[in-house]
C-alpha cells in the first residue's frame, strides 16, 4: 500500500485498485496531533504532579514520546482512512468497482 513512509501507491500491485481516488487529505494529521497531544499532556501533568521533576527531565522524556507515537500513529492513521474510504465507497468525485 506504501511507496515510502507514508506515500501511498498509486495502485495495489497485488489486484490493481486505483489508491489514486483514495485521498485521507490532513485526517491522519488531525487525529495524531489530537490523539498523541491528550496522551503526552495526561502524561505529563502526571509526572508533574507526582513526582515534580526539573524541566530537562520533561524534555528528556516527552520528546521521544511525542516524536515515537506521532511516527508510530501517522502511518497507522493513513492506511485506516484509506481502508475507509475504500469500505464506504468514498473517493475523489469518481466511484471505485
Amino acid at each position: 500500500m506504501f511507496s515510502g513512509y507514508i506515500a501511498v501507491l498509486p495502485r495495489c500491485p497485488k489486484c490493481g485498485l486505483d489508491y489514486s481516488i483514495f485521498d485521507p487529505g490532513d485526517g491522519p494529521a488531525v487525529f495524531g496531533i489530537l490523539i498523541v497531544g491528550a496522551i503526552v499532556c495526561g502524561l505529563a501533568l502526571y509526572v508533574e504532579f507526582h513526582f515534580h521533576p526539573l524541566m530537562w527531565v520533561h524534555l528528556v522524556l516527552w520528546i521521544p514520546l511525542i516524536l515515537v507515537l506521532t511516527f508510530g500513529f501517522l502511518r497507522l492513521a493513513k492506511s485506516t482512512l484509506l481502508v475507509l474510504q475504500f469500505k464506504r465507497g468514498a473517493g475523489e468525485g469518481r466511484h471505485h468497482p
